[in-house]
């Protein structure tokens, strides 16, 4: 095939310039802290200049720091498009809304910065509802700027119109319907703010059309108005004390890692938390590369698809001991039986989760970052004194299981390919610096299983909506915030067809990210229930990948302005993805046609105990209960 050469557009290829220096100081490059884009960008100043509404949205844009923005422009939001063909905002022009959402998810997921985009009134802006909840139940920072119908009109059921500020109240952290031009910095300001501090998460700004086209005055910085919103940063030190107390006395801790310690850039101070107590790891499918994955004390992640050592680990403690995590129902199984005697000492920005789930013996609320900085030096007070937990026998019961059940898989019978191998390969010829994006479903659990993470920001994915569709636009967003870096999006052939022609923004783009379709004909984790659950009835679950070859994942790609590759058998799984590493011109998609029958194990069946846990089908783990 011949690849794109797309033209290069003078308003596309200029990048922001940088306002002010990120105001924390965030422990690793790779991926800076949420936090990173600056609360109020109060540093640069702008003299009143006479604009309209518009031109005051870009260039409140301009003077965040804003770098890139993802969007479709329609009818409501097209007066913004006008200054924005002059910005220094470059703005790309996606296929689909949950696209820019979506891809705007991912460039925060991979930068710590805000994301942001646009959409026009009605269906544009429900367009983004998916991606609003995404970044909601994930803690992502994302601006949505939302055209709406002009103010006369609103409440009229005008052409185009939706209430989305009603719509996405409850999946926004914040939500503005702006009424005056004179009103677009500060809320643009206060929006990013929300976004970023805290609990990150979405702010919708909703602008009506007339308020875009009025004139009006600009002028930086702007004064926010956010009375009541101080998130609480430093723990209570009393908190902090009786948490260093009981770690030093517990028998069998484990430190439950969640999200929230990648928030905060917190994951150089967890390490040395860990190593200066001894006590094991478990890591969230949200917070893998926030403790390296080959540490001796990673005992990997928990949950309905966790590692037996993890899973055990959390159930017999006796002191939890969590960071920036939430309980949630994937990771406790049935929440009445989860880890009967531990004690539980919770932290978390969101004073909100604390005992939400779990009631929380030694609550903490506060940034992990100063948590845990603080619990060092509380810990290494009482290690002075001579307060020091022996470990010996439980990492003695934890080694062995770890012994005894490792992640591993079957090749499959019929000689089919294996898709924890293809996996596994990809992940060790990218290596530990890539940016891996999964979509929802046997794939993403098997990347989280089979793929070492060793550096944080090196894993996306839909954790708490588990949004199929999400992989390849996030991907793209990924690749826009670390041009630099390797992106391998491992994607289901299920997944792939909900959002796949954002690879035609890719190639016009200039975008190379890497698609890996594990392709096994069905709807996977579906039939994997159904499998195990209904009595191998396969209702609708067949896509028709394998039988009919519809679509055919190559002659797509390649329609789609990307390089098609395939691959069906392991001889060729290694000179297949060498092949995709070695382009970096054009986006790649890899048809990795695999067998239909692997599952995905060790599991906890929803709704059961973490106890019942199943290493693979009909092999229960034993568990020497003398704890």
């Amino acid at each position: 095939m011949t690849r794109p050469t797309p033209e290069t557009l003078a308003h596309s290829a200029r990048r922001a310039r940088t306002v002010t220096e990120p105001t924390g100081d965030a422990d690793h490059t790779s991926a800076p802290r949420s936090g990173a884009v600056p609360a109020a960008p109060a540093v640069r100043q702008s003299a009143p200049a006479q604009v309209s509404g518009a031109g005051s949205l870009v260039r409140s844009l301009e003077a965040l720091g804003v770098d890139v923005v993802f969007g479709i422009p329609g009818g409501a939001i097209l007066p913004a498009y006008d200054p924005l063909y002059d910005s220094t905002v470059r703005h790309i022009l996606v296929r689909h809304e949950q696209g820019a959402g979506h891809a705007a998810t991912g460039y925060a997921q991979a930068t710590g910065r805000v994301g942001v985009c646009i959409a026009t009134s009605g269906p544009g802006a429900t367009n983004l509802v998916t991606p609003i909840a995404d970044a909601y139940m994930d803690s992502v920072p994302m601006v949505a700027i939302t055209g709406q119908v002009a103010r006369p009109l609103i409440g009229t059921d005008a052409f185009q119109e939706a209430d989305i500020q009603g719509i996405t109240l409850p999946i926004t952290k914040h939500n503005f319907l702006v009424q005056t031009p004179e009103e677009i910095p500060r809320m643009l300001a206060e929006a990013f703010h929300l976004a970023s501090t805290g609990r990150p998460g979405p702010v919708l700004v909703d602008i009506p059309k007339d308020v875009l086209q009025a004139p009006t005055t600009f002028s930086w910085p702007p004064t926010l108005d956010l009375p009541g919103y101080r998130p609480t940063l430093h723990p209570h030190g009393k908190q902090i004390r009786e948490a260093a107390r009981l770690m030093a006395a517990a028998r069998r801790p484990i430190l439950y890692v969640g999200g929230g310690v990648l928030k905060a850039g917190a994951t150089e101070g967890l390490r040395r938390l860990a190593e200066l107590t001894g006590i094991p790891v478990v890591t969230t499918l949200m917070a893998l590369g926030a403790f390296p994955d080959s540490h001796r004390q990673h005992l990997g992640m928990p949950g309905m698809h966790g590692t037996v050592a993890a899973v055990y680990g959390l159930q017999k403690a006796d002191l939890i001991v969590a960071l920036g995590a939430r309980f949630d129902d994937r990771v406790t199984g049935k929440l009445d039986s989860f880890a009967p005697d531990a004690t539980v000492v919770h932290a978390d920005i969101d004073p909100a989760e604390i005992g939400k789930n779990r009631h929380a013996d030694v609550p903490i609320v506060g940034d992990a970052r100063h948590v845990i900085d603080e619990l060092l030096t509380a810990v290494a007070t009482e290690q002075k004194t001579g307060h020091r937990a022996d470990l010996t026998d439980w990492w003695t019961q934890l080694d062995d299981l770890r012994e005894r059940y490792p992640l591993g898989y079957e090749e499959p019978s019929d000689g089919t390919l294996s898709p924890q191998y293809v996996i596994k390969r990809l992940g060790e010829i990218a290596g530990p610096d890539a940016i891996y994006v999964a979509g929802v479903g046997q794939h993403q659990m098997w990347a989280s299983q089979f793929i070492s993470y060793e550096k944080p920001g090196t894993w996306l994915n839909s954790g708490g909506l588990g949004t199929m569709g999400y992989a390849v636009p996030a991907a793209m967003g990924a690749k826009v915030g670390r041009p630099d870096a390797v992106v391998w999006a491992v994607d289901g052939d299920g997944c792939f067809q909900m959002t796949n022609q954002e690879l035609a923004t890719c190639a016009l783009e200039g975008i190379p990210v890497k698609i890996a379709v594990i392709n096994n004909g069905n709807l996977g984790m579906v039939r994997q229930w159904q499998t195990l659950f209904y009595g191998e009835r396969y209702s609708n679950t067949e896509l028709g990948t394998h039988k009919h070859r519809i679509p055919d994942f190559v002659k797509l790609a390649e329609a789609l302005g990307c390089v098609g590759l395939r691959c069906e058998n392991a001889d060729d799984v290694d000179k297949t993805i060498e092949a995709a590493m070695a382009i970096n011109d054009a986006p790649v998609v890899v048809d990795f046609v695999v067998g239909k029958d692997a599952m995905v194990w060790p599991m906890v069946a929803a709704g059961t105990s973490n106890d019942e846990i199943m290493f693979a089908r009909g092999v229960r783990p034993a568990f020497d209960d003398e704890v």
